[in-house]
């Protein structure tokens, strides 16, 4: 910082023309003292945070996650974790705080100290919710510093046995034949499972029934037992039951094929070429972490993800690894926000 640079060469020169009265030991005693204090004073104005950063390395991470324990994301971060810890040399402490679709606790992560002791992951619902929400406590973009995004993982639209429909163009047959009959589930009003099967209803042109659950343990739970007809849900939820036979994989939401179910073709390559929707996890800290230590997590989510044992359990779980540059990561939940606020216009969304 120039100016306290600045300051401190003038104090110094003033100090060299102090008044003949004081003593010459007592001056220069005086004289040091004063410098010593103001150059603690300037390194520490100069690399702000630096003490924090410091303090804060020698406590656990507490990372915070904005779901319920047992959700894809919690399952994720209990499995990279530890890579996490190790490569930052600090132990990590994982706290839920479910409610009100993340913002609870993304509301936790916004209010931490700038200094690194608490981050968090979100995923889609955060850059979904400020279209969904008419209130906000906090700002999407602005109030968070993105770090990466570690990983994506692909939706399947499953159906029950029952439904005459094997791919994408039966089903759209199917519902265009019945409009307003079809029925499909999602995890919630405003989630990114229900915004899924929005997407898809747009693209097709079709008219088929929501009916919201709260998560996506139920909503499996009624879609295996016949009670709903159709649903987007994670593809490591949904591969086992695809091949016991027991659901029906109608497609596949991203743009490339999953290695968990690599024979089933995606929605876009069955007709609806616009069609492109993953699931993800970005790790994010509060607005205004200095950028030296956003660049530091990074390297150590890079290090973790390239221990086997991490990386065959996040593939386990269909996640395609990506550990995402700070940058590019903020550039991409700005994307994020904006073609998901189009995207709930379109399904005329609205939570109060």
């Amino acid at each position: 910082m120039p100016h306290t640079l600045d300051s401190l060469q003038r104090c110094s020169s003033d100090s060299a023309q102090a008044p003949a009265a004081i003593g010459h030991s007592e001056g220069t005693l005086r004289r040091r003292t004063a410098l010593a204090a103001l150059a603690a004073t300037a390194a520490g104005l100069a690399t702000p945070g630096a003490a924090w950063a410091q303090a804060a390395s020698d406590r656990p991470l507490r990372l915070v996650l904005p779901v319920s324990a047992g959700s894809g994301v919690d399952g994720l971060a209990r499995a990279f974790a530890p890579g996490l810890g190790k490569a930052l040399g600090r132990g990590v402490v994982i706290e839920n705080f479910p409610g009100a679709g993340g913002i609870t606790g993304t509301s936790v992560i916004v209010k931490a100290p700038k200094d690194g002791a608490v981050l968090g992951m979100v995923s889609n619902n955060h850059v979904v919710n400020p279209s969904v929400y008419k209130t906000m406590p906090y700002d999407a973009v602005q109030d968070i510093t993105p770090i990466t995004v570690i990983g994506a993982t692909p939706f399947v639209l499953v159906a029950h046995p029952s439904v005459a429909a094997k791919n994408v163009r039966e089903l759209i047959a199917l519902a265009k034949a019945q409009p307003g009959t079809l029925n499909y589930g999602s995890s919630g009003n405003g989630t990114i499972l229900h915004l899924a099967a929005e997407m898809f209803v747009h693209e097709a042109q079709v008219d088929i029934k929501h009916i919201p659950y709260r998560g996506m343990g139920p909503l499996t739970a009624d879609v295996l037992g016949g009670q709903i007809q159709m649903a987007f849900i994670a593809v490591a939820v949904a591969a086992p039951h695809v091949k016991a036979g027991t659901l029906k994989a109608i497609g596949l939401s991203s743009t490339t094929r999953s290695p968990l179910l690599p024979e089933l073709a995606t929605i876009a390559e069955q007709g609806l070429p616009q069609y492109a929707l993953d699931g993800w996890v970005a790790m994010v800290g509060p607005a205004g972490l200095p950028k030296a230590e956003a660049e530091r997590v990074h390297q150590a989510v890079v290090s973790a993800l390239a221990v086997p044992e991490i990386r065959d359990a996040l593939l386990a779980q269909g996640y395609q690894l990506q550990a995402t540059a700070p940058e590019p990561t903020a550039a991409f939940f700005r994307t994020e926000v904006a073609r998901m606020a189009r995207l709930v216009k379109q399904s005329g969304l609205k939570i109060d």
